[in-house]
């Protein structure tokens, strides 16, 4: 029985999952060549079967029956990013306050700190743009905590009173007291002092 082509067996590979999944190039080198891995990329996107929606990023895109292909949002394209890299990641500013629900606009660059490698996506009208940055400011724990320090930095201390505090003390509530003491080392004072808040008013 003949071997399968480069083009057949990365078909199969890419259909036995589930649409919606978000791949790159080098997850099929075990197959082929760069060359035969690029060439039947092409190839498969020509036939309509994936899309290309940033540069070295493929999608095997979901169907819907009214409105077509349906795709991940940037936020769901930079953590893929930072799986495949193998890199950490956190959202700064206008990203951060989103992701926290303190802002409804959606920003057209998403800024992310990473140890990773630094770069610029384009995604449509949108970018991706991941930062070098100390290895201080990814070693917070908290999924919560972490976002509320990049977000208070954007607002800054000047304007973090009243009700957005109160509401930042409400989100806080949600992150363990073991991440809040840990993240408050970390963070800039007046942010230090915010989180401690948070943690005395979950033992209440």
């Amino acid at each position: 029985m003949p071997s399968q082509s480069v083009h057949s067996q990365v078909y199969n590979k890419i259909v036995k999952h589930k649409r919606g999944l978000l791949f790159s190039p080098s997850d099929f080198y075990d197959i082929g060549s760069v060359l035969a891995i690029n060439t039947a990329l092409s190839r498969l996107e020509k036939e309509k079967i994936i899309e290309r929606i940033a540069q070295g990023i493929y999608l095997y895109p979901k169907k819907d029956p009214v409105f077509g292909n349906l795709y991940p949002s940037t936020e769901e394209i930079a953590e893929y990013i930072a799986k495949r890299d193998h890199a950490r990641i956190i959202p700064t500013g206008a990203a951060a306050l989103q992701k926290l629900g303190l802002s409804t606009q959606v920003p057209m660059n998403l800024v992310y700190f990473t140890d990773g490698a630094p770069r610029k996506i384009r995604i449509g009208k949108q970018s991706i743009t991941f930062k070098p940055t100390t290895p201080k400011k990814l070693a917070v724990q908290g999924p919560i905590s972490s976002l509320v320090i990049q977000a208070s930095q954007e607002i800054g201390k000047s304007k973090m009173g009243g009700e957005l505090r109160t509401r930042i003390l409400q989100i806080l509530q949600s992150e363990t007291e073991k991440n809040l003491e840990h993240d408050a080392k970390l963070a800039p004072a007046w942010i230090a002092d915010i989180l401690k808040e948070a943690k005395k008013n979950i033992k209440l």
